[in-house]
Parts: C-alpha cells; sequence; structure tokens
C-alpha cells in the first residue's frame, strides 16, 4: 500500500542484496514550506516506502538529503541503488513571491525599450482595483534596459541589419549595472532568430560569465510583450534554480554514483537537470503539478475520472480541477501578479494551510486567516518549536481533530496545551471560548479554499456537484468532508498515503517536451491537410528530445493542441486536436470544438471566420508503474480497526469521536461519522451524520448519511494520444516547411 514504512520488508531487501540481486529504485521528492515529502519506489516490483521531514528554507537540499536517508533506511537499501530521482520544487515559485530573484538586463529592438513598462491594460479587483491597485516593478529595471539597432519583418525577413559596434557599447554600459542574467527578446525574433544568437555570442564575449535568454528559445511565439516578460522571468529565476540543482545534483552524486535528477514542470511533465537550470520558466508550478498528477492516478483507478483536487500544506492550499481522466492545462502561468507564457496544469494557490496564522484586526474586530504563515521554523505552537502564533493546525488540536496521539511524519509529538494557549489570543479577542475561535479558524480556512475552488470550476462553467473532491497533503484529509459538505461535490476521496501524494506524482511522471510554431491562417487560407502535416513534423521535433534522455519511441505519448480565435479578434483559446478526427472532419474538428469552448467560458460564439495562430505538439514518455495491492475484504464493521476515544468539538458541539487506525482497516469497512483516521502522514476527518467507505484500494470515501452513490466511472479513450512513432510521417528534417509569409518554425523549450 501506498504509505506504508515498509519496517517489516526490511529484511527481505537486504537478502536480496547479499544473494547478488540488484534492484534499481527511483524517489519522489516533493518539497513543501514546512515538510519534504519522499516516496521510494522499487522500479522491479513497485514497491513503495515514504518518509516526511522537516523543510530546510535555508537550503532546501538539506531536507531533501535527511528525507533520503530515512527512507533508504526504511526500505533497507543503499542510496546507490537510487538511479532517478524526481523532484517537484518551488525554488522558482518562492523567488518570483519574494522577489529575491536576479538583477536583470534586457536588450530589445530599437524603439521598443518601455515594453515591460506598458505591458497590457489590465488591473485586478474590477472598478475597485484602478484605486488601490499598487503596480509592481518590472523584473528587468528601465535602467539596465537596452536597445539594439535591428529590426526582423514579420515574414523573418531582415529590414535591417544588427549594429554589432553600437550594441558592444550598449552591452558594456551594463557591467556598471551588476547585472546577473541577461535576456534578448526582439520585435519579431519568433519568425527569425538570427539576430538574438548573435547578439549572445557578442554577450559572452563582453559580459563573460552572466547567463543569456533568448526570446526565440524560451517562448517562440508571436506578441512581443508575452514573449518578453516570460523570457525576462527566465533569466530572474535563473541563477536561484541553476545553484539550486547544481548543488542538488552534486549532493545526491556524492550519496548516489548512478542517481539521474529530473525535476517537475508546470504543466506536469519531468525535465532534465539541464532544461530545468536553462528553462526555469517552465517550473514556476513544479511543486503543485505533482499533487495533481498523483491525485490523477489515484482517483482514475478509483473510478473517478471528474474530480477536483485540493493538496493542503503547511503555507498554502493548490486546487485543481480534472476532467475525464485529464488535468486541465493553461498556456499561462500566474505566480503573484506576474503572468508568463508558459503551460502549466491550470491549479489556483491560496495562503490557506496547515501553518496560516489566524489573526483578529484592532479594527474590524474580524477573523482573518492567513495568507501569513508559521511556516517549517518555528512552525504551529503546537510543535513545541517556539511558535506562539494560532494557526489552523493549533486550531485542528483543540478541536480534537489531531488527536493526542497523533505524532507527524511517526514521530513529531503536537503539543495541545500550547495550541490552546495561542488560540485563546483569538477567543479574547473575540469574546469567545477556545473552541468555539478554534473552529472559527476551521471554518474560515474552509471558505477560503473553497472560493479558490470555484475558480477552477464555476467561474469556468463547470458545476463543482459534478464532480468527486480528493484530498491531500498533509492538511487535506482534515478539510475534505468539510470542503465537500459546502460544495456538494461527493465522494471526498482520502487516498491512502495523502500526505505523500505529490511525491507519488513525481515518482510517475514521464519525461516531457513540446515543440511549437506560429502558424498565422484564416481557415479559408489553410488546409487540414496542411495542419495535420506540420502538427506531425513538430511532434517528431519534441520526439527527438526525448529520444536524448534515452526514452524510446514506442513508449511515447503525443498530443497536438492549436491556438484558434475569431478573426479580428485578440482572444485565443487552445484546444486539443485528434490527428484522425483532422483528417476525417476537416477543420471542423477544430472549429466546433472551440466554438462550444467559447461558448461555455463566455455564453456564445459568433459568426465569424476562424484563425489558427499557434500549433503545439507535446510528447510524453511513459511512467513507471506502482503496485498498489487490494486490500483484504471485511465487513462493513470496522470496530477492529478502532483504537481510541477522543473527544472533538463538531458543528458546535462536542462529540466522543471514534479513532481509527487506517493501517487495520479493510476494504468495506464503514466508518461513521463522528470519527478520526490516523496515519503515518495525515489525519482524517469525519463529521457527524457522514460516512466513510474503504474501497478495494485503501480509499476512504466520505460520503453524508442517506446518499446514494453514483456508478464508478472509467474515463473515456484519450483520443488525441497515441505512440510517438505512429504519429510522424516523416522525420522532420524532410518535411518541407510551411510557407515562409506567415508561419515560422519554432521550438518550445
Amino acid at each position: 500500500m501506498i504509505g506504508d514504512s515498509g519496517y517489516g520488508l526490511q529484511s527481505d531487501f537486504i537478502n536480496l542484496e547479499i544473494a547478488g540481486t540488484y534492484m534499481s529504485y527511483r524517489l519522489g521528492v516533493d518539497v513543501g514550506g514546512t515538510f519534504t515529502d519522499l516516496l521510494l519506489v522499487n522500479e522491479g516490483t513497485g514497491q513503495t516506502w515514504t518518509a516526511k521531514v522537516p523543510s530546510t528554507p535555508a537550503d532546501q537540499s538539506i531536507g531533501v538529503l535527511n528525507g533520503l536517508a530515512r527512507v533508504c533506511e526504511r526500505a533497507g537499501i543503499s542510496p546507490d541503488h537510487i538511479e532517478h530521482v524526481m523532484h517537484g520544487t518551488t525554488v522558482a515559485t518562492n523567488t518570483v513571491l519574494t522577489g529575491s530573484g536576479a538583477r536583470c538586463g534586457l536588450v530589445t529592438t530599437k524603439g521598443y525599450r518601455q515594453v515591460l513598462q506598458i505591458a497590457r491594460s489590465f488591473v485586478p479587483g474590477g472598478l475597485g482595483g484602478w484605486v488601490i491597485y499598487n503596480k509592481s516593478l518590472p523584473m528587468a529595471p528601465l535602467a539596465c534596459t537596452i536597445e539594439a539597432n535591428e529590426r526582423v519583418g514579420a515574414k523573418g525577413d531582415i529590414v535591417t541589419k544588427l549594429d554589432e559596434k553600437h550594441l558592444r557599447k550598449q552591452l558594456q554600459s551594463l557591467r556598471s549595472k551588476n547585472i546577473e542574467a541577461l535576456t534578448v527578446s526582439l520585435v519579431n525574433a519568433y519568425a527569425n532568430d538570427v539576430h538574438e544568437k548573435r547578439i549572445k555570442a557578442i554577450a559572452a564575449e563582453e559580459l563573460p560569465g552572466i547567463p543569456v535568454s533568448l526570446s526565440s528559445e524560451v517562448v517562440p511565439e508571436m506578441q512581443e510583450y508575452e514573449r518578453t516578460v516570460t523570457t525576462v522571468a527566465n533569466s530572474y529565476v535563473r541563477p536561484r534554480v541553476q545553484k539550486y540543482v547544481h548543488n542538488l545534483t552534486t549532493k545526491l552524486a556524492s550519496n548516489s554514483k548512478n542517481v539521474k535528477l529530473h525535476i517537475l514542470r508546470s504543466d506536469g511533465g519531468l525535465a532534465s537537470a539541464k532544461s530545468a537550470e536553462e528553462y526555469p520558466v517552465n517550473l514556476l508550478m513544479s511543486g503543485p503539478a505533482g499533487g495533481v498528477t498523483g491525485a490523477l492516478w489515484v482517483a482514475v483507478q478509483a473510478g473517478f475520472p471528474n474530480l477536483l483536487t485540493v493538496d493542503v500544506g503547511g503555507t498554502s492550499t493548490d486546487v485543481a480541477l480534472i476532467m475525464n481522466g485529464e488535468p486541465r492545462l493553461r498556456r499561462e502561468t500566474t505566480v503573484g501578479d506576474v503572468t508568463v507564457r508558459a503551460s502549466s496544469v491550470d491549479i489556483r494557490t491560496v495562503g490557506a494551510g496547515g501553518g496560516s496564522i489566524a489573526h483578529v484586526p484592532e479594527l474590524t474586530k474580524a477573523l482573518r486567516v492567513g495568507p501569513q504563515s508559521a511556516g517549517a521554523d518555528p512552525g504551529p505552537a503546537a510543535y513545541g518549536r517556539g511558535g506562539t502564533e494560532p494557526t489552523v493546525t493549533d486550531a485542528n488540536v483543540v478541536l480534537g481533530y489531531l488527536p493526542e496521539m497523533q505524532r507527524l511524519g511517526g514521530d513529531m509529538e503536537l503539543r495541545r496545551d500550547l495550541s490552546q494557549t495561542a488560540v485563546k489570543k483569538v477567543g479574547t479577542a473575540l469574546g469567545k471560548t477556545v473552541k468555539d475561535a478554534a473552529l472559527g479558524i476551521y471554518d474560515i480556512v474552509n471558505e477560503n479554499m473553497v472560493g479558490a475552488l470555484r475558480l477552477v470550476s464555476v467561474e469556468q462553467g463547470h458545476d463543482p456537484r459534478d464532480y468527486a473532491l480528493i484530498a491531500f497533503g498533509g492538511a487535506g484529509p482534515l478539510h475534505a468532508n468539510a470542503l465537500s459538505r459546502l460544495l456538494g461535490s461527493w465522494p471526498s476521496i482520502i487516498p491512502p498515503g495523502p500526505g505523500v501524494l505529490c511525491a507519488l506524482g513525481d515518482a510517475t511522471t514521464a519525461v516531457r517536451d513540446e515543440s511549437a510554431r506560429t502558424f498565422i491562417r484564416t481557415f479559408s487560407e489553410t488546409s487540414s491537410a496542411e495542419v495535420a502535416k506540420v502538427l506531425r513534423t513538430l511532434a517528431d521535433d519534441a520526439a527527438s528530445s526525448l529520444e536524448r534522455e534515452k526514452v524510446p519511441r514506442r513508449e511515447m505519448r503525443i498530443g497536438y493542441q492549436v491556438d484558434v480565435r475569431y478573426k479580428g479578434q485578440g482572444l485565443q483559446l487552445s484546444i486539443s486536436v485528434d490527428l484522425k478526427e483532422l483528417e476525417k472532419r476537416g477543420l471542423a474538428a477544430i472549429s466546433d470544438p472551440f466554438d462550444a469552448e467559447h461558448k461555455r467560458l463566455f455564453t456564445f460564439a459568433l459568426p465569424l471566420e476562424h484563425e489558427l495562430v499557434n500549433l503545439r505538439a507535446s510528447v510524453q514518455g511513459r511512467g513507471i508503474t506502482i503496485d498498489r495491492p487490494v486490500l483484504k475484504k471485511g465487513g462493513p464493521n470496522p470496530k477492529a480497526a478502532a483504537v481510541a476515544k477522543q473527544k472533538t468539538y463538531m458543528d458546535g458541539k462536542d462529540y466522543n469521536a471514534t479513532v481509527y487506525d487506517r493501517a487495520k482497516l479493510k476494504a468495506g469497512n464503514k466508518v461513521a461519522g463522528p470519527a478520526i483516521v490516523m496515519e503515518m502522514d495525515s489525519t482524517t476527518v469525519v463529521l457527524p451524520r457522514h460516512y466513510g467507505l474503504v474501497d478495494n484500494y485503501g480509499n476512504i470515501l466520505i460520503y453524508p448519511d442517506g446518499y446514494k452513490p453514483k456508478a464508478l466511472q472509467k474515463p473515456k479513450a484519450k483520443a488525441k494520444s497515441k505512440p510517438a512513432s505512429k504519429a510522424k510521417s516523416k522525420p522532420a528534417s524532410k518535411a518541407k516547411p510551411a510557407s515562409k509569409s506567415k508561419s515560422t518554425s519554432t521550438r518550445r523549450r
């Protein structure tokens, strides 16, 4: 079972090694704000071991190595047997959020120096936003922005040659500005990158040691602002990501000779360590993407392909929507108030986690929870590490949802007395008892989470009642039942080992890459045959990069997307394409789903001609298979798993809840609320008038009393994906390029 500590299996593995049988392992690592979660997988048998250790914010690699030592000890193996480390990291995310990135220089085409300052006319917060919105400063300051005398036309023709002498003087002026990274983003560089590449070569001479990011390599698509801000963001986080990845690679190599590090991308795929260092803008949602991947893997097997995912960590909550077994992807990634053009799972984040601090402002006397967090150091008061502020974790301890016998991560004792002292501050400020103050904290943080869930469901035309809710992360199962009750999303699914599900997602993810081409055509100017030919060429290009990562063609799966708009429209939507449908139905296989999506999002479709903007192919290898043994059958009565009684405060009333050991539950057991289910890495709360049904794989499915569960589903066939070896028609080198007048072949990293 996922989440098994593996203590009892240690001797078996030692015997196998003594017998001369060598086994390889892969390690999934998820670094959060409070804990670092690890999941070790035996690649031969699919068996797993987990570990949870405190994060080390000053140097995350220390926490990773601490967890590595612990999980290897539990499995009874040497770190030398770990050949692959799949890592979800928040280094890039935190760099943007904290404004601690590199001092960036920027080279633009003459006349476009203020491209970042002009930006797009968008102010969050409606009409009132114009009054209160404080726009953040660009990541590349105007003082560090220089202009190059050059010009490339929209068709890729050289209008004005690059003035190299003038450029050298401009680059020399940046020396005194102490820049740490340089971005080159020229107008129409997506159509012809010759000038950008030449500037990179000159910059290597004038500014040795400074990393250079080219827009034609980072995001080779039209629209100069989006291309520029994305490439600048790449430069902004690049030095810190490079340092971290290099440091981690070195330390891992000192523990395991043959280890190969991969970093999780925002879109749910994996990038090599080298690619992560060069294109870190693709990692801005690296950490949360692993949770969605893990949730999908668990829930689809359980028969729930339509999901709302809730990942509650120590600092924040990440939510996403999965429809028909496919997570929704965005062509843009937003971190704070920075939006870049990089593919990512559509994840929304709210500052509400186990470490979120509750406070009562003197002015309003209204209880607030978050976004400030106690983090890992000192952490909630319950941890006994010097924290004194009331947090969500402390509220859960006071309410009895985290029993006194519970030990986080298997060995961290919780201090109920310290939690009560901390929460009493809120109670005194509100004139309430400690228990009512704790319940108020619990209810408000649940509402904050529901607000994020509505962004990925209701706001995008999805009824949350049509989706199950899967909760994970260390604190997710504590809030799952309450969230489902607020949304009407049943069941609440609590997977085995919910606290390390992100690490599971990291471990089961496969290498991924994509290739894109700007292809501006109205439908009357092109044909389905031309579009299909270009898509196959792009697929072959992306597949070649996976081959360099030793991924066989037979294991590759490919997906196609096109960006479409109505002619004359600025908005564009990404639509998935099935090549067989495209060849059978023609361009209607693109226009029909585009009209349907436009109508779902905006309630109308327009009787205008459609226009293609970008074509894209993504190729992904095959992930590892993890063994999920079926639980032994048991009757409805779970009394064999009951270990204690716990005083709790639920819905404003005192209850004696039964405490269960999850490892002793069997398939078919029905856990009636009020109940608490404990395991090594998390705790599940079942509220009164609800029950949790244990399925064959150990998932706890929570329903309200009297609710009639729907029949289990299976996801529809993924028609858009097929082996890459069958998807291509000709090698990319032999494919004829599309007309150069409006199409440019580009590589998307």
